[in-house]
């Protein structure tokens, strides 16, 4: 029997390395966030992962797309579903809205249509974002075939700049083979992105228009040289990349139109319009339109390549720092694409031309500067989380070092996460950063044949020292920028915890009571007694860790007695660093729930081993905003060290929300005055 899932989703990226299994993290953290269960299906660039079943798509509650690709979404056709671009849902806080409105919308037909209103893009795909998609399907497909290419082509270079040519001193067999391999994926990039894009609009029969389109555009109307006109034998000139994208849209468009002709054509006729009618009909018109466009199509992309020639000619800086803030201004997204697809449009005519042509000279500079600005920002991250540690969490430390990985292989995605945290001011350091490198790199004259490949292409690039030097100047800059933020940040909140903070009582024991008549000797030692009977049964809550009958000034001091209380019981080693972290998580939005309960976590260092604290204050804590506007009354901390974040965090908040929406467990723990009763009572929840 197939397995139910509360919510099913699909995740995509042009690329199919970073944002797909981004959003699929998070999509997943969200659910488990709100006790719900999913599975997502991944498109990446080794094909479709964790996939749906049809009888798991039958039994789900809810549908989320995240994509920048086709992903069949067909397939969920009548299911309550939201459809968005996949860096809307990279973040945890984003992918949970993106659930919720799912869900809003299997509960109330009418919310639908308020979902749509507030974000068109969620319920109903905008045609903006359906042409976007259509072709990052493309550019998706294109891209393997360019690294494939261009870096066999690159390192052909390594036997000499003339090694294929066999009349060249320099010429070498194998050098030669690799540049003939390299040159055939190349010359398939365009076809690839015509077919392709065509294929996300007309499904499977679009293919065949689509490649041929494709290989128009780089072929252009073929003309006899002697009597001008048209002659298959003919040469023309190509019309190329741009050629390409007009080329799939047209065939995928066509394949829609030719849907509706034959529309009413016998079902027994099915199979013949699938192998005959569409490929026939769809070639030739496409084939006609292409081939009637050419010259003008010719004139614009002849007139595009001089505008980016001439924005090279213009100098240095002003190329540098538009490739530089186009590469970094989102990640791997919509502008930086157009920055890279640029590069391997120019780098690919140099390739073609030669070496020592212009075209050759101009494609290679522009594609070290590309590369230069994509491979600077996940190192920016990871330059911060070493230089300033202390002002990192853990989770964010530990995707920094990664991110040496990330970057040095020219993958720009691995920074998403530190700037979806602050737009602001850390977009601007990654512009910055990535403009530094790519004006140096091109002052300094550097030629990268390679259209990807990181620091794995060193080998061929002309000018490699210089390169990495100014991929490292932009690194620092950005680093130390960024490192200045996070410590103005973690300052900040270190201030924002001191003021209205009531100390603890200095002499009162951690487990006292304020309303305790015994002495304190007596009351020591049964808080002991009720401690040790605690660890021997392996309880999470401890007695010992839960205060009864105390009065308190606000919130903050509230947080405060339990941070205090925290290190005197070995949970935690820095009670400031605690109270930052419990504030840190008020300021997110308040944890104050109904009846008078409230559920505060820290995620932090400072925490020694998972733990849950609770503090009792019947006359209520003054200033913790709750949803129902009642008084706190109980406040059930939960203390994670931020290493297990994931895990025991989600796990432990998960079982508590569920126990407080028990009105038998509310009740119980509101009248129960000994710690541990209340102790007592909670880890029965938690089993």
């Amino acid at each position: 029997m197939a397995e139910k899932y509360d919510i099913i989703a699909a995740t995509g990226c042009p690329t199919g390395i970073a944002h797909t299994f981004m959003a699929k993290e998070a999509l997943e953290k969200a659910a488990a966030e709100r006790g719900l269960t999913i599975k997502v299906e991944t498109h990446g660039q080794v094909g479709i992962e964790n996939a749906l079943t049809p009888a798991e798509i039958a039994a789900a509650r809810a549908v989320v797309v995240a994509a920048d690709k086709d992903v069949n979404a067909e397939r969920f056709a009548g299911k309550p579903m939201v459809s968005v671009g996949v860096s809307r849902a990279i973040s945890q806080e984003a992918a949970g809205k993106l659930i919720d409105d799912a869900l809003a919308a299997k509960a109330d037909p009418n919310a639908v249509a308020a979902v749509a209103q507030e974000a068109p893009s969620a319920e109903k795909e905008s045609f903006g974002h359906q042409l976007y998609k259509h072709l990052m399907n493309g550019v998706s497909h294109m891209l393997v075939f360019v690294v494939a290419g261009g870096v066999l082509t690159a390192v052909s270079f390594l036997w000499g700049i003339t090694s294929f040519d066999s009349t060249a001193s320099d010429y070498n067999t194998f050098a030669a083979m690799l540049k003939t391999i390299g040159g055939i994926a190349m010359n398939l990039m365009v076809p690839v992105l015509s077919a392709y894009i065509a294929e996300s609009i007309g499904k499977r029969p679009a293919l065949v228009p689509g490649f041929v389109a494709g290989m128009i555009a780089i072929q252009g109307l073929p003309v006899s040289a002697e009597t001008g006109l048209i002659d298959a034998g003919g040469s023309g000139v190509g019309f190329g990349f741009l050629g390409g994208i007009v080329g799939g849209f047209l065939s995928g468009y066509v394949i829609l139109l030719l849907e509706k002709v034959f529309a009413k054509l016998p079902a027994n006729l099915n199979g013949l319009k699938a192998i005959f009618l569409y490929p026939l009909f769809s070639t030739l018109i496409v084939g006609l339109v292409m081939l009637g466009i050419s010259g003008p199509m010719v004139t614009i992309n002849n007139g595009m390549m001089d505008f980016l020639r001439g924005l090279q000619h213009a100098g240095a800086i002003p190329l540098g720092i538009a490739i530089g803030c186009m590469c970094a201004v989102d990640m791997g997204g919509p502008v930086n694409k157009a920055a890279y697809v640029t590069g391997t449009m120019l780098l690919g005519a140099g390739l073609e031309a030669g070496v020592g042509t212009s075209e050759y000279a101009d494609g290679t500079a522009f594609m070290a500067a590309v590369s230069a600005a994509c491979i600077v920002p996940p190192l920016v991250t990871s330059f911060a989380v070493i230089a300033g540690k202390k002002y990192f969490s853990q989770e964010d430390h530990d995707a920094g070092i990664v991110n040496i990985i990330l970057g040095c292989t020219h993958i720009t995605e691995g920074a998403i996460p530190f700037m979806t945290k602050n737009i602001w001011p850390v977009m601007p350091i990654m512009m910055v950063s990535s403009a530094i490198a790519s004006v140096l790199t091109l002052l300094l004259g550097v030629h990268v044949p390679a259209p990807h490949g990181g620091f794995l292409v060193l080998p061929v690039v002309d000018g490699g020292l210089q390169w990495v030097l100014a991929i490292l100047v932009g690194t620092v800059v950005g680093g130390i920028l960024f490192t200045a933020f996070k410590k103005h940040e973690w300052t900040r909140e270190q201030a924002a915890a001191a003021p209205s903070v009531a100390p603890a009582p200095a002499a009162a024991p951690a487990v006292a009571s304020e309303a305790s008549k015994a002495e304190p000797a007596e009351v020591e030692q049964a808080a002991k007694d009720k401690a040790d009977q605690a660890d021997a049964a392996g309880d999470f809550v401890k007695a010992s860790n839960v205060f009864c009958d105390q009065k308190v000034d606000g919130r903050d001091a509230a947080l405060k007695f339990i941070s205090d209380n925290a290190v005197a019981a070995g949970i935690a080693d820095d009670a400031d660093t605690l109270l930052a972290a419990f504030l840190k998580r008020e300021a997110e939005g308040t944890t104050g729930m109904v009846d008078g309960f409230a559920i505060p976590h820290a995620k932090t260092d400072a925490v020694k081993q998972a733990s849950v604290m609770v503090l009792k204050a019947p006359e209520g804590v003054p200033g913790w905003d709750t949803m129902d506007e009642a008084p706190v009354t109980c406040a059930i901390a939960l203390l994670v060290p931020e290493a297990e974040a994931g895990t025991s965090h989600l796990q432990i908040l998960s079982k508590v929300a569920m126990a407080l929406t028990d009105d038998d467990f509310r009740a119980a723990c509101k009248d129960a005055t000994d710690p541990a009763a209340v102790a007592s009572l909670i880890n029965e929840r938690l089993v």
